[in-house]
Protein backbone atom coordinates (compact mmCIF):
# COMPACT_ATOMS: atom_id res chain seq x y z
CA UNK A 1 0.00 0.00 0.00
CA UNK A 2 1.00 3.77 -0.74
CA UNK A 3 1.23 6.62 0.84
CA UNK A 4 -0.20 9.87 -0.57
CA UNK A 5 0.23 13.39 0.32
CA UNK A 6 -2.44 15.45 -1.73
CA UNK A 7 -1.58 19.72 -1.50
CA UNK A 8 -4.35 22.14 -3.02
CA UNK A 9 -4.25 24.31 -4.80
CA UNK A 10 -5.04 28.22 -4.24
CA UNK A 11 -8.02 29.42 -2.32
CA UNK A 12 -8.83 25.73 -1.62
CA UNK A 13 -8.91 23.02 1.39
CA UNK A 14 -8.60 19.52 2.02
CA UNK A 15 -12.49 19.75 1.60
CA UNK A 16 -11.36 19.42 -2.27
CA UNK A 17 -9.60 15.98 -2.33
CA UNK A 18 -12.57 13.94 -0.07
CA UNK A 19 -13.77 11.78 -3.44
CA UNK A 20 -10.32 10.97 -4.53
CA UNK A 21 -9.25 10.46 -0.73
CA UNK A 22 -12.53 8.33 0.10
CA UNK A 23 -11.16 6.16 -3.31
CA UNK A 24 -7.68 5.53 -2.18
CA UNK A 25 -8.50 4.97 1.56
CA UNK A 26 -11.06 1.84 0.55
CA UNK A 27 -7.99 0.64 -1.29
CA UNK A 28 -6.28 0.64 1.83
CA UNK A 29 -3.71 3.57 1.16
CA UNK A 30 -2.99 5.81 3.15
CA UNK A 31 -4.48 9.70 2.62
CA UNK A 32 -3.32 12.82 4.04
CA UNK A 33 -5.33 15.89 2.58
CA UNK A 34 -3.36 19.21 4.45
CA UNK A 35 -5.07 22.30 4.88
CA UNK A 36 -2.40 24.69 4.33
CA UNK A 37 -2.34 28.16 6.46
CA UNK A 38 -4.95 30.83 6.25
CA UNK A 39 -7.63 28.74 3.67
CA UNK A 40 -9.89 26.53 4.66
CA UNK A 41 -10.66 25.68 7.99
CA UNK A 42 -7.91 27.35 9.27
CA UNK A 43 -8.80 30.91 7.73
CA UNK A 44 -8.61 31.72 11.65
CA UNK A 45 -4.81 31.93 10.80
CA UNK A 46 -4.83 34.21 7.30
CA UNK A 47 -2.49 37.15 7.97
CA UNK A 48 -0.16 38.73 5.41
CA UNK A 49 2.89 37.00 6.48
CA UNK A 50 1.39 33.86 5.30
CA UNK A 51 3.10 33.11 2.27
CA UNK A 52 4.93 30.06 0.13
CA UNK A 53 7.06 29.21 2.67
CA UNK A 54 4.88 28.74 4.90
CA UNK A 55 3.03 26.63 2.71
CA UNK A 56 6.14 24.61 1.93
CA UNK A 57 6.36 24.31 5.92
CA UNK A 58 2.85 22.92 6.30
CA UNK A 59 3.57 20.06 4.16
CA UNK A 60 7.12 19.25 5.50
CA UNK A 61 6.04 19.28 9.01
CA UNK A 62 3.28 16.76 8.09
CA UNK A 63 5.66 14.51 6.84
CA UNK A 64 8.21 14.85 9.39
CA UNK A 65 5.63 14.41 12.31
CA UNK A 66 3.82 11.78 10.85
CA UNK A 67 7.36 9.92 9.95
CA UNK A 68 5.88 9.45 6.35
CA UNK A 69 8.31 8.02 4.23
CA UNK A 70 7.78 6.52 0.66
CA UNK A 71 5.36 9.25 -0.31
CA UNK A 72 3.22 9.74 -3.69
CA UNK A 73 3.27 13.71 -3.30
CA UNK A 74 0.79 15.41 -5.78
CA UNK A 75 0.43 19.39 -5.74
CA UNK A 76 -2.80 20.78 -8.03
CA UNK A 77 -2.20 24.17 -9.53
CA UNK A 78 -0.22 26.61 -6.70
CA UNK A 79 0.18 23.23 -5.23
CA UNK A 80 2.98 22.83 -7.59
CA UNK A 81 5.11 25.87 -5.39
CA UNK A 82 4.49 23.91 -2.87
CA UNK A 83 5.71 20.50 -3.73
CA UNK A 84 8.66 22.05 -5.85
CA UNK A 85 10.07 23.43 -2.39
CA UNK A 86 9.40 20.12 -0.62
CA UNK A 87 10.80 18.12 -3.02
CA UNK A 88 14.06 20.16 -2.75
CA UNK A 89 14.52 20.08 0.98
CA UNK A 90 13.20 16.55 1.61
CA UNK A 91 13.70 13.98 -1.91
CA UNK A 92 14.45 11.17 0.16
CA UNK A 93 10.76 10.67 1.76
CA UNK A 94 9.64 10.81 -1.59
CA UNK A 95 8.59 8.07 -3.87
CA UNK A 96 7.03 10.35 -6.53
CA UNK A 97 6.00 13.84 -7.45
CA UNK A 98 2.52 14.76 -9.49
CA UNK A 99 1.82 18.08 -10.68
CA UNK A 100 -1.75 18.50 -11.43
CA UNK A 101 -2.71 20.81 -14.20
CA UNK A 102 0.30 22.76 -11.73
CA UNK A 103 2.57 25.48 -12.38
CA UNK A 104 6.19 24.25 -12.48
CA UNK A 105 8.38 27.28 -10.93
CA UNK A 106 12.33 27.73 -11.51
CA UNK A 107 14.85 28.81 -8.55
CA UNK A 108 13.80 32.08 -7.39
CA UNK A 109 10.37 32.23 -9.71
CA UNK A 110 7.25 33.35 -7.61
CA UNK A 111 3.89 32.31 -9.26
CA UNK A 112 3.38 36.28 -10.13
CA UNK A 113 5.76 35.72 -12.07
CA UNK A 114 4.34 32.77 -13.77
CA UNK A 115 0.89 34.61 -13.53
CA UNK A 116 0.95 37.70 -12.76
CA UNK A 117 -1.66 39.70 -10.43
CA UNK A 118 -2.53 43.67 -10.36
CA UNK A 119 -3.01 45.27 -6.96
CA UNK A 120 -6.29 46.20 -8.40
CA UNK A 121 -7.57 42.59 -8.11
CA UNK A 122 -6.61 42.36 -4.30
CA UNK A 123 -8.68 43.27 -1.48
CA UNK A 124 -6.73 45.80 1.65
CA UNK A 125 -3.60 45.43 -0.62
CA UNK A 126 -2.57 41.99 0.40
CA UNK A 127 -6.00 39.49 0.33
CA UNK A 128 -6.73 37.35 -2.91
CA UNK A 129 -9.98 36.16 -4.00
CA UNK A 130 -11.02 33.44 -5.22
CA UNK A 131 -11.03 32.72 -8.95
CA UNK A 132 -14.80 31.48 -9.98
CA UNK A 133 -15.82 27.74 -10.01
CA UNK A 134 -16.87 29.12 -13.71
CA UNK A 135 -13.69 29.92 -14.90
CA UNK A 136 -11.64 27.20 -13.81
CA UNK A 137 -14.22 24.86 -15.80
CA UNK A 138 -15.74 22.97 -12.71
CA UNK A 139 -18.94 21.20 -14.13
CA UNK A 140 -21.87 22.97 -13.52
CA UNK A 141 -23.41 20.77 -10.35
CA UNK A 142 -19.98 21.61 -8.19
CA UNK A 143 -19.79 25.10 -9.51
CA UNK A 144 -22.16 26.86 -6.60
CA UNK A 145 -20.66 24.41 -3.42
CA UNK A 146 -16.95 25.07 -4.82
CA UNK A 147 -17.37 29.06 -4.92
CA UNK A 148 -18.84 28.81 -1.25
CA UNK A 149 -15.98 26.67 -0.09
CA UNK A 150 -12.94 28.45 -1.89
CA UNK A 151 -11.64 31.11 0.30
CA UNK A 152 -9.44 34.51 0.67
CA UNK A 153 -5.48 33.89 0.74
CA UNK A 154 -3.11 35.73 1.21
CA UNK A 155 -1.01 37.38 -1.82
CA UNK A 156 2.25 37.20 -0.39
CA UNK A 157 1.97 32.91 -0.96
CA UNK A 158 1.68 34.21 -5.08
CA UNK A 159 5.09 37.06 -4.51
CA UNK A 160 7.08 34.54 -2.42
CA UNK A 161 10.08 33.62 -4.46
CA UNK A 162 10.63 30.06 -4.04
CA UNK A 163 13.84 28.80 -3.39
CA UNK A 164 15.10 25.55 -5.06
CA UNK A 165 18.96 25.42 -4.66
CA UNK A 166 19.69 21.57 -3.25
CA UNK A 167 18.71 19.88 -6.43
CA UNK A 168 16.04 17.94 -4.33
CA UNK A 169 13.71 17.24 -7.09
CA UNK A 170 16.40 15.99 -9.83
CA UNK A 171 16.43 13.37 -6.71
CA UNK A 172 12.86 12.30 -7.37
CA UNK A 173 12.63 9.27 -9.81
CA UNK A 174 9.39 9.14 -11.18
CA UNK A 175 7.29 12.49 -11.51
CA UNK A 176 4.08 12.74 -13.43
CA UNK A 177 2.42 16.29 -14.74
CA UNK A 178 -1.04 15.40 -15.55
CA UNK A 179 -2.94 18.05 -17.78
CA UNK A 180 -6.44 18.85 -17.63
CA UNK A 181 -7.61 19.08 -21.37
CA UNK A 182 -11.37 19.57 -21.30
CA UNK A 183 -11.38 23.54 -19.73
CA UNK A 184 -9.12 25.59 -21.88
CA UNK A 185 -8.00 23.31 -24.63
CA UNK A 186 -4.04 24.52 -25.59
CA UNK A 187 -5.45 27.92 -24.83
CA UNK A 188 -5.40 27.03 -20.88
CA UNK A 189 -2.64 28.76 -18.89
CA UNK A 190 -0.75 24.96 -17.99
CA UNK A 191 0.13 23.95 -21.51
CA UNK A 192 3.44 25.65 -21.23
CA UNK A 193 3.87 23.48 -18.06
CA UNK A 194 2.61 20.90 -19.61
CA UNK A 195 5.24 21.10 -22.61
CA UNK A 196 7.75 21.87 -20.08
CA UNK A 197 6.83 18.52 -18.52
CA UNK A 198 7.46 16.82 -21.55
CA UNK A 199 11.01 18.74 -22.42
CA UNK A 200 12.06 17.38 -18.62
CA UNK A 201 11.17 14.13 -19.33
CA UNK A 202 8.34 13.76 -17.30
CA UNK A 203 5.61 11.26 -17.42
CA UNK A 204 2.84 13.13 -18.52
CA UNK A 205 -0.46 12.33 -18.48
CA UNK A 206 -3.85 13.94 -20.02
CA UNK A 207 -7.77 14.04 -18.39
CA UNK A 208 -10.10 15.36 -19.72
CA UNK A 209 -11.80 17.63 -17.15
CA UNK A 210 -12.23 20.91 -15.84
CA UNK A 211 -9.25 22.46 -13.88
CA UNK A 212 -10.15 21.17 -10.76
CA UNK A 213 -9.65 17.59 -11.61
CA UNK A 214 -10.57 15.63 -8.03
CA UNK A 215 -13.95 17.00 -8.62
CA UNK A 216 -14.70 17.05 -12.31
CA UNK A 217 -12.83 13.66 -12.74
CA UNK A 218 -12.20 11.94 -9.56
CA UNK A 219 -12.14 8.24 -10.56
CA UNK A 220 -9.76 9.05 -13.75
CA UNK A 221 -7.63 10.84 -11.20
CA UNK A 222 -7.92 7.88 -8.79
CA UNK A 223 -6.72 5.14 -11.55
CA UNK A 224 -4.04 6.80 -12.60
CA UNK A 225 -2.82 7.04 -8.68
CA UNK A 226 -2.82 3.97 -8.75
CA UNK A 227 -1.78 2.32 -11.96
CA UNK A 228 1.39 4.56 -12.34
CA UNK A 229 2.66 5.54 -8.36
Amino acid sequence: MATFVLVHGAWHGSWCWKRVRRALQLRGHEVFTPTLTGVGERTHLLSPSVDLRTHILDVLNLIRWEELTDVVLCGHSYGGMVISGVADVMPERIRSLYFLDAFIPENGQSLADLAPISAEELIDGWKSTPITAEAFGVNHADRAWVDRQCTIQSAACFRQRVKLDRGGIEQVRRIHYVYASGWAGDNSPFAPFYARAKTLGWTTHRIDSGHDVMLDQPDALTQLFLVSH
